[in-house]
C-alpha cells in the first residue's frame, strides 16, 4: 500500500488475552498434523488400552458379564497401583512413538525458515514460544496418559463406591504426577534435539538413539562394575524407579538388587536431563537479524 494514499488504519479487533497466546502455536500445530490419515489412525491406536482397561473394570462389577464369559472376578486382574502402573508403562510407548512422529520438527522448522524473527518480533515472549512448542506435545500427550488414566480411576470409584477412593486417592496422583514427568522430559528433550538437528531423518534417529544407546550403555556399565551408577544413564530404569515410587511397588523391572537406584537420585537425574535441554533450547530459541 502506498503510504500517499493514507488508507492504513490499525487493527481494531478483538485481541488474545495474553496468558492464552501460546496457544496459537498448538492450534496451527495441530491443524497441520491432523492432515495426516496414518496419525489419526495411530492417534486413535493410542486409545485401544484405555478401552481394554475399561472393560477390565467394568467386567469386575458386572456379573452377568462374568457368566457369559464364564469366568470370575479371581481370574481378572487386580485393580489396584500395579493395574494403573501397566497402564501408564504401555502409554509411555504411545507417548514416545508420538513424540518421535511430531517432535523433530517442533523447531528445526522455524530455524530452517529464519522464521524466529517473526515469532519474537511480536508481543510474543522466547519463554511462551518454548511453552507453545511444548504443548503441541503436553496436550496430546495429556489425552493418552493421566486424562483416561484418571476417567480410568474415578470409572472404578464410582463402581467400588466412595470407600475405595478415598483409600487409593493416592494412585490418581500418581497417574498424574508421572504422566506429567513423562510429558516434561519427551517435550523438552524432543524440542533441545529439534533445535540443534534441523535435518527431520536425523532428529528421530537421534531421539530413538538418547533412549536405546542410554538403556544399552547403562546395563552394560552395571553388569561389568556390578554398580548401579549405569542406571543414572538409563532412562528406563530411571522412569521406571520413579513410578515403582509413586504406584508403591517394588522393582517392577526385576532388576537385581545391585541395579536398583535410590528415588531421589532417579528424580535429580531426569531433572539434570531436563535443565540441559532447556538450556540447549534457550542457545537457539532468539530472535536476531542479518545485517547485509
Amino acid at each position: 500500500m502506498a503510504v500517499y494514499e493514507l488508507n492504513y488504519k490499525p487493527y481494531e479487533g478483538p485481541l488474545t488475552r495474553e496468558w492464552s497466546r501460546f496457544l496459537i502455536i498448538p492450534r496451527h500445530a495441530y491443524a497441520d498434523v491432523f492432515r495426516s490419515k496414518l496419525f489419526t489412525a495411530f492417534f486413535a491406536l493410542c486409545f485401544v488400552c484405555p478401552l481394554v482397561m475399561a472393560i477390565l473394570i467394568y467386567l469386575h462389577h458386572n456379573i452377568t458379564a462374568l457368566t457369559i464369559f464364564q469366568t470370575n472376578v479371581g481370574n481378572l486382574v487386580p485393580i489396584n497401583g500395579s493395574f494403573f502402573q501397566t497402564f501408564i508403562s504401555t502409554q509411555t510407548v504411545f507417548a514416545f512413538l508420538l513424540t518421535v512422529m511430531i517432535g523433530p520438527v517442533l523447531v528445526s522448522r522455524d530455524l530452517t525458515n529464519n522464521a524466529l524473527p517473526l515469532y519474537l518480533c511480536r508481543p510474543f515472549t522466547r519463554a511462551e514460544y518454548v511453552i507453545g512448542k511444548m504443548s503441541v506435545l503436553a496436550i496430546l500427550i495429556s489425552t493418552i496418559t493421566w486424562i483416561p488414566g484418571v476417567l480410568l480411576f474415578l470409572f472404578n470409584s464410582y463402581l467400588e463406591g466412595l470407600g475405595w477412593f478415598a483409600s487409593n486417592i493416592w494412585i490418581a496422583f500418581a497417574i498424574i504426577l508421572a504422566s506429567l514427568l513423562l510429558i516434561a522430559v519427551y517435550s523438552l528433550l524432543s524440542m533441545a534435539l529439534s533445535a540443534w538437528i534441523k535435518w527431520r531423518l536425523a532428529s528421530s534417529a537421534a531421539l530413538f538413539g538418547v533412549f536405546m544407546i542410554s538403556n544399552a550403555v547403562g546395563v552394560t556399565i552395571n553388569q561389568l562394575f556390578r554398580t548401579n551408577w549405569g542406571s543414572f544413564f538409563n532412562l528406563t530404569m530411571l522412569f521406571g524407579t520413579i513410578e515403582d515410587s509413586l504406584f508403591r511397588n517394588h522393582n517392577s523391572l526385576g532388576l537385581p538388587a545391585f541395579m536398583v537406584l535410590p528415588v531421589v537420585a532417579a528424580w535429580i537425574s531426569l531433572g539434570l536431563l531436563s535443565l540441559s535441554c532447556l538450556f540447549l533450547i534457550s542457545r537457539k530459541v532468539r530472535a536476531y537479524e542479518v545485517v547485509r
